[in-house]
């Protein structure tokens, strides 16, 4: 069947933030997702392709059709993060995806996510070409595209659409702290990390599919562009905001989540580290979701913090000394990342660690989410006898990295 290209002469800037986005109230009445290319040169794979990664391992928007990387040309997208095929193919370039697909995609997104926000003239030219050809444009930057010019007269003038998924609300519409968090009477949950680009997204996002599989309904509250492009239908891109409103945002976020859909629990994805010099979310996060209980993301072979080469990683002790003193809550889990491990390493880190640090230890990716299970069981009542109904045999223990 030949997808329809959007025909509406609109750009449509906003970013899907606390389900007040263009397109969150429409996306549970769309049968069939967008098909995407995502642009990821020189980086699917690594530390700054992580928005791509996360699109080719989960999307409820997007079908991704490809990705460009010219470095991997060839390759598919799912070996190559997985060592599993995922029948997405890797393109040398824009032209190259284009003769070789079927159809031209409904989006292209830029699936790169760098410390430094602008794009080169190469990419620029890219997009243009892109929408030339009449696709939307997905863009999880600081840099929106929708208020350069010549993106948006050529949006106009194909009739295509720009969406700036960092692009913050009108003043008018953020939200300060209340206090009303303490209605929220389900369990609230942070994934933090030890660093940025360290697997807290990828373990919210399993946790969740895990929860709901099982009948127990958990929603996920987005922190970050990359999960809001996934489809969490509830958050917001913090690193967007104005400070005096990150606490309010998430909050309301949670809020929102727990007023609208009655859940079991909510997990709210983490951002960076509470210990990070160089970034604020994660303490917003924490002040503003209040968790009761906090599942702690570490990549165990990685020596020192992603994109500043001169700052050594902190310890799980450190990290889990320094949340607890500043919240009322506690970490009640690790999950790791498999990063630059092999898979028997990985087994040996996760035996040391609960020994170590008497927390039960997984990687989420590579040994699936039972142990993360049942210690929400173990720690929430509530959901104790729910998670008892049905089997955690039937949660995959592991899969093939």
């Amino acid at each position: 069947m030949q997808i329809q290209q959007s025909t509406t002469n609109v750009i449509k800037p906003q970013t899907p933030f606390a389900k007040r986005a263009w397109g969150v109230e429409k996306r549970h009445k769309v049968e069939q997702k967008k098909t995407a290319l995502v642009y990821c040169e020189e980086q699917f794979g690594l530390v700054d392709g992580k928005t791509a990664a996360a699109l080719v391992r989960h999307s409820e928007i997007y079908s991704i059709v490809g990705i460009i990387d010219s470095a991997l040309a060839g390759k598919d997208a799912g070996k190559e993060l997985d060592g599993r095929k995922c029948g997405i193919p890797i393109f040398a370039s824009l032209l190259d995806a284009l003769n070789n697909l079927s159809e031209v995609p409904n989006c292209y997104i830029y699936g790169k996510a760098p410390l430094d926000a602008s794009i080169s003239i190469e990419e620029r030219s890219l997009i243009l070409e892109a929408m030339e050809h009449g696709m939307d444009i997905i863009n999880g930057l600081h840099q929106f595209f929708s208020d350069d010019r010549e993106f948006s007269d050529l949006a106009a003038k194909n009739g295509i659409q720009i969406r700036d998924i960092r692009k913050p609300p009108q003043l008018k519409d953020l939200h300060v702290f209340t206090g009303q968090i303490s209605k929220v009477t389900v369990p609230v949950i942070a994934v933090l990390g030890t660093d940025c680009a360290c697997g807290k997204m990828t373990t919210a996002v399993e946790l969740n599919k895990t929860l709901n599989n099982l009948g127990i309904k958990s929603i996920l509250v987005a922190t970050g562009q990359t999960s809001l492009m996934q489809g969490a239908r509830y958050g917001v891109s913090t690193d967007a905001l104005i400070s005096q409103f990150v606490v309010g945002e998430i909050e309301n976020s949670v809020i929102q989540a727990f007023d609208n859909e009655n859940p079991d629990i909510i997990l709210v994805e983490g951002q960076s580290a509470v210990s990070h010099p160089a970034f604020m979310s994660s303490l917003g996060i924490l002040k503003g979701c209040m968790p009761d209980g906090i599942i702690l993301q570490h990549p165990p072979a990685r020596k020192l913090r992603c994109d500043f080469p001169d700052l050594a990683m902190p310890t799980v002790a450190s990290e889990i000394k320094l949340i607890e003193s500043i919240s009322q809550t506690s970490v009640m889990a690790i999950a790791l990342s498999h990063e630059d491990l092999e898979s028997g390493e990985i087994l040996e880190v996760i035996a040391d660690y609960e020994e170590q640090f008497q927390l039960p230890t997984t990687d989420a990716l590579s040994h699936g989410c039972q142990k993360l299970v049942q210690a929400l069981g173990n720690n929430f009542p509530q959901l104790n006898q729910r998670i008892k109904q049905t089997s955690l045999a039937k949660i995959p223990e592991s899969v093939v990295i």
